[in-house]
């Protein structure tokens, strides 16, 4: 199924991300976590995909997997910032002879080695490719806070919009920790007449070290309140556990309060987290939208 006609429903959307291992002997025990997931039912998966390239085979073969066994639809991760068109377009064959549909193009990290693509410098010109190969549902990425790259969030919205002209379906958000910064960026989205689904990305905080290294990749602001939840839980695993999920539930029950419709979380391949997260907020899925303003 079609990740725009799973967004269409009108009833909130719970989908979970995972992601594929770097090397093959992890193979097996990250698929049966990818797998330990899906049998939770949502309403989507996403498999991401390693740079350069590197995990396109893992990501197919998992995404197909876990669309084969348990019937949940997946949308497989593309990047190109390393990746000449050669590499891009066997991937998407590749995801296409496994039954993939729907496609997440994303530009990707900067390399470490400093090799960049020369045939794609940005995600729109990713989009199109796909576009241009098959009948694929594509989306995109976006950055609430603005790209760490982007001189002002009005260069930011600007590329979101050369995303969707280039064909992108839905876009799904960098994680974030203050919902108020999720409602402001869609205001201005919205002003800026970009009207696609937009999937708010939240991720369960459940260990202080894994804070530090998604705030320095992502560049995402954490509020004071959840710094005092790390600084009192974060020496205690149990605690954090349950403190990170709590802290997640709430930021989507209030985005669920406030007409969002649609709840992607960054599971970090933890099933445990997964069906917390689930439980947490069922009885909240199960409400219909009829009546709620929907952005």
């Amino acid at each position: 199924m079609r990740i725009s006609e799973i967004l269409s429903k009108d009833r909130v959307t719970l989908s979970f991300e995972v992601f594929p291992p770097k090397t093959t002997d992890r193979y097996e025990s990250v698929a049966a976590a990818a797998e330990h997931i899906a049998a939770f039912a949502p309403d989507f998966m996403s498999v991401t995909y390693g740079a350069g390239g590197g995990t396109s085979q893992f990501t197919a073969d998992i995404a197909a997997g876990i669309q084969e066994k348990y019937g949940v639809p997946v949308l497989a991760h593309l990047t190109c910032v390393s990746s000449d068109r050669a590499k891009v377009r066997e991937t998407i064959e590749l995801y296409k002879e496994k039954g993939i549909e729907n496609i997440l193009g994303l530009r990707g990290d900067l390399p470490k080695d400093g090799k960049l693509s020369t045939d794609y410098r940005y995600a729109c010109e990713l989009i199109a490719e796909i576009k241009s190969m098959g009948d694929f549902c594509v989306g995109g990425a976006c950055y609430p806070e603005g790209h760490p790259e982007s001189a002002h969030k009005k260069e930011d919205i600007m590329h979101l919009r050369e995303k969707v002209d280039a064909g992108c379906e839905f876009l799904t958000t960098q994680m974030f920790f203050d919902n108020n910064v999720f409602y402001n960026f869609l205001y201005h989205v919205r002003e800026a007449g970009i009207t696609v689904p937009i999937i708010p990305g939240i991720m369960p905080i459940t260990n202080a070290k894994q804070l530090g290294r998604s705030v320095a990749l992502s560049g995402t602001g954490v509020p004071a309140s959840f710094k005092a939840i790390v600084d009192r839980f974060g020496q205690t695993p149990d605690a954090m556990m349950q403190a990170g999920v709590n802290y997640a539930a709430h930021q989507i029950i209030d985005l669920i309060a406030n007409g969002i419709r649609y709840i992607h979380i960054y599971t970090m391949n933890k099933p445990e987290v997964a069906l917390a997260i689930k439980l947490a907020v069922s009885k909240m899925l199960e409400i219909p939208n009829e009546g709620k303003e929907i952005w």
